[in-house]
């Protein structure tokens, strides 16, 4: 069985991404920035030989995290997260 790639968790959500990214170029910037993280992150974890420092890493997760936060955020419609992100 394969593993699920981490941007797929929004797979639910799919109809209000799409709506998010045709209204906001910054969700849009946003989202791709995540799936682009998540696939980098998803292959440094899986593949072998891997060759890439604990550290690196462990920064690529945390951007990861930080970026799927503030989507989840997005998805949530938190009218004072909306606003700033405008």
């Amino acid at each position: 069985m394969k593993t699920q790639r981490p941007f797929r968790k929004f797979s639910p959500q799919k109809q209000k991404i799409e709506e998010l990214e045709k209204n906001s170029p910054r969700f849009k910037r946003i989202y791709s920035e995540y799936e682009l993280m998540a696939t980098e992150l998803f292959n440094l974890e899986n593949c072998e030989p891997n060759n890439t420092s604990d550290d690196f890493i462990n920064a690529v997760k945390l951007q990861t995290e930080y970026l799927e936060d503030e989507i989840g955020d997005w998805l949530l419609d938190k009218p004072e997260t909306v606003k700033k992100h405008s």
